[in-house]
């Protein structure tokens, strides 16, 4: 339900744009940042990809409860409640005095990352008309990969010349003024199912087995306790699914997964796909500086390659998805993303840096085809009542995916190099260990391209749908 009739699409268009910059932003800038700040605090490389792993944990355990306030309460209120506390948590970890509060604060800004970008693509697809939808997704994804590109350059700038903590205090002013955007442009509220029972026992359930899921899985290797956490996960999981199922006002509409073929394949490449590629700059990161001896400057400017091609063609392919079935070509985007993936198994000491850098503009190329259309056809296979849900979902199996890929290099790390930081002397353990995630994730993303196709058929039906 839709309060103000004549919400302008344009702005609003604007407003979530502005607001989807700074998440990605944020994530790509403190990537460059971790060498920096691990050496600052004295952290070993375990406890680097904690902070990367925490941030995506806040997301994933917030995401479909704030989806679901979002439809009862209104979309608008949570996004906003989620800006502010985005802007608060960048403050904090501006501030951060050691390692194990950085990685707190880090959390309590992936909470407010969650809110804000489970309410964005609904409130958007409330008011874009459906003929506009894949132009206006194409925009929405450029912003966010336009704030990956800008993340690495300017944190390595400002990491040679000012210091890590600079990403933060650079980010308020633009953070405050996101906010003004959003109080003064984005007019209106919108509710998907007003007065609706809000699932708070569903909500816990979730939260508990995704927590012991993640948990478990992080600390395989360091005895039984561990592995029967991660079984206590997957039992939870399922458990959530059937409790859901049953539920008069469910937190996840469960037949939307068993009674929507695209919906249902459309979210699992999401989740695979981004489990598959995410770890990409994780890796990258560290081989370009602690392997190759680059400066955080140097090596942000590089890793600007990847999200630089995905903003250049995301409006491309968004355009794309309003004129063909948008299935396809997120389809086509996930089968290069798996060629990337494949070349990267062929990286080590002696690799080039022209090598890197084709590799990850294939990648972005991939991406800058999978990502746009991927959300039309997402979006558009759902009724309008059930957009929070379809947007806080879609994100929630994006932040799976990457909570998956830091889970498998955590765990990776842990098991070629224990808590050993990333240095020439361990180079050989580092490239060891990226070698083998990256043969892992290009068998999964080989495993996606089959899950995207399933969809494929149903994909001209997706345009009709979105009315």
């Amino acid at each position: 339900m839709k309060t103000v009739p004549d919400q302008s699409p344009s702005a609003t268009l604007f407003v979530v744009s502005a607001v989807q910059f700074f998440s990605p932003f944020m994530m790509s800038a403190v990537g460059v940042a971790l060498p920096a700040i691990g050496h600052e605090f004295g952290a070993g490389a375990s406890h680097l990809s904690m902070v990367e792993m925490i941030y995506i944990l806040a997301v994933s355990l917030c995401m479909l409860p704030a989806g679901r306030l979002a439809d009862i309460h209104g979309r608008k209120k949570i996004f906003l409640g989620g800006l502010l506390l985005f802007i608060a948590g960048t403050l904090l970890l501006a501030l951060a005095p050691s390692m194990r509060l950085f990685i707190f604060f880090r959390f309590f800004q992936g909470v407010g990352a969650a809110l804000g970008t489970a309410t964005s693509v609904a409130i958007l697809t409330s008011v874009v008309p459906p003929a506009q939808r894949g132009r206006a997704m194409g925009i929405v994804v450029a912003a966010v990969y336009i704030g990956l590109s800008v993340g690495p350059t300017l944190a390595g700038v400002l990491i040679t010349h000012f210091g890590w903590r600079w990403i933060f205090y650079l980010a308020l002013p633009f953070e405050g003024l996101a906010l003004l955007l959003t109080l003064t442009h984005l007019k209106g509220e919108w509710r998907g199912a007003p007065g609706a029972r809000f699932d708070w026992q569903g909500s816990l359930i979730f939260m508990a087995a995704l927590s012991a899921l993640i948990f478990g899985a992080s600390h395989f290797d360091q005895g039984s306790i561990f592995q029967a956490i991660l079984g206590c996960g997957v039992l939870g999981v399922a458990g959530f699914l059937l409790f859901e199922a049953r539920c008069d006002s469910p937190l996840l509409n469960v037949r939307l997964l068993t009674g929507n073929k695209v919906f249902a394949f459309s979210n699992l490449a999401t989740l695979i796909n981004y489990a598959a590629s995410f770890g990409v700059t994780f890796f990258f990161s560290l081989y370009l500086q602690q392997v190759k001896g680059l400066s955080p400057q140097s090596a942000g400017f590089l890793l600007i390659t990847q999200p630089l091609v995905q903003a250049l063609l995301s409006p491309l392919s968004g355009r794309l998805s309003d004129l063909y079935p948008p299935a396809r070509i997120s389809t086509f985007g996930m089968a290069i993303c798996t060629v990337a993936l494949g070349l990267c198994t062929l990286i080590d000491q002696a690799t080039p840096l022209p090598h890197i850098l084709a590799v990850l503009a294939l990648m972005g190329t991939g991406f800058g085809f999978f990502s746009s259309p991927n959300m039309t056809t997402v979006m558009g296979s759902v009724a309008p009542k059930d957009y929070g849900i379809a947007s806080s979902l879609i994100a929630t199996m994006r932040t799976i995916g990457m909570l998956v890929a830091m889970t498998t290099i955590t765990f990776m790390l842990t098991l070629f190099m224990g808590d050993a930081p990333v240095t020439l002397k361990t180079a050989d353990a580092f490239l060891r260990t990226m070698k083998t995630g990256f043969l892992i994730f290009t068998l999964l993303s080989i495993v996606g391209i089959f899950c995207s196709m399933g969809r494929v058929e149903n994909g001209a039906q997706t345009t009709a749908s979105q009315s």
